[in-house]
């Protein structure tokens, strides 16, 4: 596929304090005649030397901190402001929406501002016409059409602007963290909308602070650190490499404060083996696992019945499966000081990702307690694997787990039986 965005060694920066008339003046006559400026001692530098290509059909997630430079890149695309040094070129039409309601007027109607927001947007008035029905029944706000917006709250104007901006005819569309508009509903017809561009072929550019948004959506993860390209690749691993970035190393179990429970038994640390029992951190999907949890027990009491649970999630803390001795109906005991808690998992069935478990010990009984809880005790990496023995490696996007079953066909009519 053509390349359809392409940047080399961007920077920018924005200038500390104010401008007199006579400094403005000066600074544009240097940029138009190519020279430098300002030297980096003036202002602060929001992106240095960015170099990257965007190809047809990419849909790209940027991740980063505040301030890491993410909004000034959307710009820059959007042609909003021009680099202070690098050149940026683009191929094909650009829809923006680096925020939301950008072009509303208050005093104007619903149905005025729609076409007032359209050609701002880059469409004509027939274009506009040709897809109004289409755009206000997106919004919800049919009845309230011919009402001032300034009547409109907040959310009902997010609303119409997300409409208006999400069906434009464009080929590369920037959005700037405004996934998240509306209640819950309307967010699940945002991303739905977003999903439909992508696979319509559409180069779509877009801040996601939701790390299932980006998971889902892209193709493609970028992640910035203070103004610097820091990592790109797949989303998948843009997110272990953000999250990863984010986080202090955890502690050994051992010195966990962070625990729940009465402590009478404790886990003690950690080991995950592979289906050929080596100790690692990354498994396979498909791929056998074995997860042994030490513990001691700090008390004289002893415990028949335990009941262990393993809570797998996903980075994001989505629960994935919970896996536990009182679902399989097997009997953990404890009477030594000291001893390894083992869970089995002969075939995992999880797609490529980093996943985080939550481990508890509960005596089991009336008057069961909690021994001991911690949440995100370890994590671990599934790498690609054959779980269905056909070479094909469904991901994340398809959703949270792998089932097995079989397909077939037969000849016989449907048998539905009827109440």
């Amino acid at each position: 596929m053509s390349i359809v965005i392409h940047a080399e060694n961007i920077s920018k920066a924005y200038r500390l304090g104010q401008l007199d008339g006579r400094s403005f003046l000066a600074e544009w006559r240097a940029r138009l005649s190519g020279k430098p400026a300002r030297n980096e001692a003036d202002g602060i530098w929001a992106l240095r030397d960015l170099s990257f290509d965007v190809r047809e059909g990419d849909v790209v997630g940027l991740l980063g901190r505040n301030g890491a430079g993410k909004s000034t890149l959307l710009k820059l695309l959007s042609a909003i402001m021009a680099p202070t040094t690098g050149r940026i070129r683009i191929k094909g039409r650009v829809a923006s929406l680096l925020e939301v309601g950008t072009g509303f007027h208050m005093e104007l109607t619903g149905r005025e501002n729609v076409f007032l927001n359209g050609a701002i947007l880059g469409m004509n008035r027939r274009q506009v016409a040709a897809r109004f029905d289409e755009i206000v029944a997106f919004s919800g706000v049919e009845q309230f059409i011919d009402t001032p917006v300034k009547r409109y709250s907040s959310g009902m104007r997010m609303r119409l602007a997300f409409a208006v901006a999400a069906h434009l005819d464009s080929e590369i569309v920037i959005l700037d963290e405004v996934l998240a508009v509306g209640d819950a509903g309307f967010q699940r017809k945002c991303l739905d909308k977003v999903g439909a561009l992508a696979r319509s072929g559409r180069t779509i550019f877009f801040v996601a602070h939701q790390a299932a948004t980006v998971e889902a959506l892209c193709t493609r993860g970028m992640v910035l650190n203070k103004g610097r390209m820091e990592f790109d690749g797949t989303q998948t691993e843009a997110l272990s490499h953000y999250y990863a970035s984010e986080q202090v190393a955890p502690l050994p179990l051992s010195e966990r404060a962070d625990r729940e429970g009465s402590g009478e038994v404790r886990l003690t640390g950690v080991e995950i083996l592979n289906g050929s029992g080596f100790a690692t951190d990354s498994v396979p999907s498909g791929g056998a696992v074995t997860i042994r949890l030490g513990y001691t027990r700090r008390t004289a009491e002893v415990f028949p019945h335990l009941v262990v649970s393993l809570q797998v999630t996903t980075q994001l803390g989505v629960p994935v499966f919970c896996h536990s001795n009182w679902f399989t109906g097997e009997q953990l005991g404890v009477s030594e000081e000291s001893g390894v808690f083992v869970c089995h998992l002969p075939r995992l069935p999880l797609p490529e990702s980093v996943y985080r478990v939550e481990c508890r010990v509960v005596s089991e009984g009336r008057g069961g307690r909690l021994l001991d809880g911690l949440k995100g005790a370890f994590e671990f990496r599934v790498g690609p694997g054959d779980f269905y023995g056909s070479g094909k490696t469904p991901t994340l996007e398809t959703g949270l787990a792998f089932v097995e079953g079989k397909w077939g066909v037969e000849r016989d009519a449907l048998r539905v039986e009827r109440a």
